[in-house]
């Protein structure tokens, strides 16, 4: 039972016996924020600048060993180390997820001042599964990834999904999502494409507001989902494609000068009340805002990127989180796992950190280093009132989420929330609306009921009812054959082989292969686009060619039969050969010469 002030049910965080205003729900959240930090400590406001990864146990038990991405146990981070922000990864079913979460907010009610512990996710209703950028959907409802919706291009489609991920997530306690991703997918080869809405500016300004509707729903209030808008300014102009993740793509340049087109989204977001904006890892190389150069230092560390030009030309004053481990080195997996502070490699790790929140930064994403900035102001290296300005902006959202009064959810409700029958439809539906038909020259489509189909990277059990699989293409009206894009598999680093990058041909093998298959029946293809593919040669010897960016067997069959009429259109040109990829300039939209497909390609069945 809660104790009552006049009436009023409160709860006694800090187990004084008296209403304080902290935890006053009728009190504004200025005025709450304000009692709190003058309560707190050093060591708890700092804690509160930090957001780690944080393990669930299989039956929503909480974690006190280390392993995976954990450093710490459970206990050690929250009660220890203050740490009321983390973000999870794996997830047991529903029912599970739910009793974790409660069980955690259950141990934040022993901290000094029972703050309660905000859970971030990444993306989680798709099909990747890299634990660096999204999981696969498990029990919540599965959609295609934010490309295949902005390929739809849809802005009630993007409300749904976004109002549908929004009541799943609140269910199992998500109240902060580490997305939506607004970086323009300018360079044909970066791997982060498929989480993007593509690389035209308008339509993923029109994106992100449907978007941040849905989980937002304004500003944040109780039963909102904060999110934390990223790349700032904008992580799509990777030179050569490579990803800063790792050390070889660290560099970020606009070699046509478009950086201020890259930023456009983010402007939108700001005036949309994102919750929190991510830096990216980029380092910004021959970077000049108004006339001045901009230090080659990784932007999460950039005083003129963050401090300037975020926090001050364009007045945000929202929450800045870095993205992860841009301090320390470590070896995940047994591989190595460098710093990600770009830039700043010269430095201690003491350095970084202190360079990151002078940098303007408010909570340091993968990191866990609570003692280490106390130290720091301790010393007088970082002073208590810049601590205070973070901690500030970190609890406002906090308490607008409505945590504070509260944090725990329905482990009933949240079996039959998420994941349901109407959501699932919804998902697999969306699927089907965003394959994007790029030629039927054979006049194939839409697929009539009763062929015999040969099919390859498809379960042959998963074909729809009014088709028979058939196991030699000799037998078979018809062939289905799926691919991935493709990429160069690199295992080196820790986490490089999901990551996709490098060229993007297809292996001399698989093009020989389907030429004989079409020259012995009627072929389909499809290619998952989580990057572009070079179609040329594909193109050449399929009888119809569809794309997908996130879908099921059953959304495929359903969008080639017409049952649910494919309506996507490329969020990005198809170049037609590599040589125009490496002559094109990565900054800039739609710069590959004579594409093979341009930018809103997609014919109608």
């Amino acid at each position: 039972m809660s104790p009552h002030h006049d009436g009023i049910a409160y709860r006694d965080l800090n187990r004084n016996g008296v209403m304080d205003p902290f935890e006053n729900p009728t009190l504004p959240v200025d005025e709450r924020v304000a009692d709190l930090v003058a309560r707190l400590s050093l060591p708890e406001k700092c804690g509160l600048m930090f957001q780690p990864v944080m393990e669930a146990g299989a039956d929503g038990d909480l974690v006190e060993g280390t392993g995976g991405y954990s450093r710490s146990g459970t206990r050690e981070v929250v009660l220890e180390r203050h740490i009321t922000h983390v973000n999870v990864h794996a997830l047991g079913d529903a029912r599970s997820a739910a009793r974790w979460m409660n069980r955690l907010q259950r141990l934040a009610e022993e901290a000094p001042h029972g703050i309660p512990v905000t859970v971030s996710s990444d993306p989680r209703h798709g099909f990747v599964e890299n634990s660096a950028v999204s999981f696969t959907a498990g029990p919540f409802s599965q959609w295609p990834e934010p490309l295949g919706l902005a390929a739809v291009g849809d802005e009630t489609l993007m409300r749904e999904f976004a109002e549908t991920a929004r009541r799943e997530y609140v269910a199992v306690g998500i109240r902060a999502a580490l997305h939506p991703t607004i970086d323009l997918a300018t360079e044909p080869r970066w791997g982060r494409q498929l989480g993007t809405f593509g690389q035209d500016a308008d339509l993923a300004i029109r994106m992100l507001r449907a978007y941040l509707a849905g989980f937002q729903r304004g500003p944040v209030a109780p039963g909102s989902v904060a999110c934390t808008t990223k790349h700032f300014p904008g992580g799509g102009p990777q030179k050569d494609g490579e990803d800063p993740h790792f050390p070889y793509g660290r560099e970020q340049v606009y070699p046509g000068g478009m950086f201020d087109y890259h930023l456009r989204p983010f402007l939108t977001a700001i005036e949309e009340g994102t919750a929190g904006m991510m830096p990216y890892y980029g380092m910004p190389v021959g970077l000049e805002i108004d006339g001045t150069p901009v230090p080659e230092l990784g932007f999460g560390l950039n005083p003129r990127i963050v401090g300037e030009l975020l926090r001050g030309t364009l007045g945000y004053d929202g929450v800045v989180v870095s993205d992860w481990q841009l301090v320390t080195d470590r070896v995940i997996g047994g591989k190595a796992s460098p710093a990600r502070g770009w830039g700043a490699e010269a430095m201690t790790p003491l350095e970084r950190l202190a360079a990151v929140v002078d940098a303007g930064v408010d909570q340091l994403g993968g990191e866990q280093l609570t003692a280490e900035l106390v130290a720091l102001v301790e010393a007088g290296r970082i002073r208590e009132s810049r601590i205070d300005e973070s901690v500030r902006r970190i609890l406002r959202v906090k308490f607008a989420l409505g945590l504070f009064d509260d944090p725990f959810v329905d482990e009933d409700a949240a079996a039959i929330v998420v994941g349901s029958d109407e959501s699932r439809a919804a998902g697999i539906a969306a699927q089907s609306r965003s394959i994007t038909v790029l030629h039927d020259d054979a006049g194939l489509l839409p697929l009539p009921d009763g062929l015999a189909v040969y099919v390859e990277g498809i379960d042959p059990a998963e074909l729809p009812d009014g088709f028979r699989a058939v196991a030699d293409p000799a037998d078979a009206d018809l062939a289905v054959v799926r691919l991935d894009a493709p990429w160069d598999h690199r295992e080196n680093l820790s986490m490089e082989h999901v990551f996709h990058a490098g060229s993007l041909d297809f292996p001399p093998g698989l093009l020989w292969r389907l030429e004989r298959l079409a020259s012995a029946v009627p072929l389909v293809v499809d290619v998952r686009l989580e990057r572009p593919a070079i179609l040329t040669p594909v193109a050449a010897v399929a009888g119809a060619l569809v794309a997908n960016y996130g879908a099921g067997a059953a959304a495929l069959f359903d969008a080639l039969r017409g049952v649910v009429p494919p309506e996507g259109r490329l969020p990005f040109e198809l170049p037609r050969s590599m040589q125009a990829v490496r002559d094109s300039r990565e900054d800039v939209p739609g710069d590959t010469a004579d594409p093979l497909y341009p930018f809103g390609h997609g014919l109608t069945i």
